[in-house]
């Protein structure tokens, strides 16, 4: 399943207003909506200490001061002010992603900015917003996903606070959520969503397996592998359902053919999911709710975005000994090449050096 993380939304839409690239009230929203989240920030050691904070609170908190430090001391992830906080927003997402894709195309709509470049999402702190947003693209004609996120980095901007969202799941989920975030401040590429995204993602997926093995928790290493691998499969299963759908899109046909070709490749991915189900995964339901619901090319797109590049970073930091700081300086090299070239030299290399 897909989760997002949304970077500087504060500062995509500051610069965007200031240029003129998107209204002032993309910009309102957003500076309201960043700011309302900072004035709410309580301090996690005051938190704990305090006899009036309930106890399974305390907990949570607890938990996630020691996987903050296992960050910094394990990771070599940023040792700032980000994540010693903490805003209960009273709601389960903090964000709302919009994606939009041609109805004939998996390239995503992108939104570009000033300083941080172009990203294939926009994002709104009020659902509402997003909604509005997404009938407006599906007016234009394009295919919409709307998702809610979770947690978003200013990438060091600010101080980030955990988010009462991010404690809707179990410990493994946050710890993959903080790794994540302060994985975009140690390094963030402007212009290149999926190679940030991915980074991201290899230094979550390897930081939660660190973490879980200096905890000597081999049950939960053994249910987040098990994770994995089902992560692993769905990927491949939209993979080559976008192979499949890049196909007809390319191929002869009138719009009303390549609709419902379109429509029979969809089927078949739903249908090929609950195959695998039912049949590999022994019954694991827990992507039914992303097959459950509309499936278009602006939902494959956001998807591939985040997953697509993950096992040639992966495959980097085995070459960088899971030496995290040789690792983050390769990435950094990597990310000087030109856009262009940066994927194809990521899936070349055969050194950390």
């Amino acid at each position: 399943m897909t989760r997002i993380s949304l970077q500087a939304l504060l500062l995509i839409g500051l610069a965007a207003a200031l240029t003129g690239c998107i209204g002032p009230g993309y910009y309102a929203q957003s500076l309201k909506g960043h700011v309302e989240v900072m004035a709410a920030r309580r301090d996690v050691a005051k938190l704990i200490a305090d006899p009036a904070t309930p106890e399974p609170l305390r907990a949570r908190i607890r938990a996630a001061s020691a996987i903050r430090q296992f960050a910094s001391d394990a990771l070599d992830l940023p040792d700032n002010a980000s994540y010693r906080s903490y805003v209960d927003i009273g709601r389960d997402y903090v964000t709302w992603a919009v994606f939009a894709a041609p109805e004939f195309s998996l390239v995503p709509r992108v939104w570009c900015f000033p300083v941080f470049g172009c990203v294939p999402y926009r994002g709104y702190f009020s659902k509402q917003s997003a909604v509005r947003t997404a009938a407006e693209l599906e007016r234009e004609g394009f295919d919409v996903h709307v998702s809610g996120v979770t947690a978003y980095s200013t990438l060091g901007w600010s101080s980030d606070p955990l988010l009462s969202t991010m404690f809707l799941r179990d410990k493994t989920y946050l710890a993959a959520l903080v790794f994540h975030e302060l994985a975009h401040q140690r390094v963030y590429i402007n212009d290149d969503t999926a190679f940030n995204e991915a980074f991201a993602v290899a230094v979550e997926t390897t930081g939660v397996k660190t973490w879980l093995r200096a905890a000597g928790d081999q049950a939960g290493l053994r249910r987040y592998e098990a994770g994995l691998k089902r992560s692993g499969d769905f990927v491949a299963l939209v993979a080559r359902t976008k192979s499949e759908l890049a196909k007809i899109y390319a191929g002869p046909g009138s719009a009303t053919q390549k609709r419902v070709a379109k429509s029979a490749a969809i089927d078949r991915l739903r249908a090929h999911y609950r195959q695998m189900r039912d049949a590999s995964w022994g019954g694991y339901r827990g992507y039914d709710g992303w097959f459950d619901a509309p499936i278009n090319n602006a939902k494959l797109a956001a998807t591939s975005v985040y997953s697509d590049q993950v096992p040639a970073f992966i495959r980097l930091f085995e070459l960088c000994a899971a030496d995290y700081p040789r690792f983050y300086a390769a990435v950094r090299r990597l990310g000087a090449h030109a856009k262009a070239n940066r994927a194809e030299a990521l899936e070349a290399a055969q050194t950390c050096e």
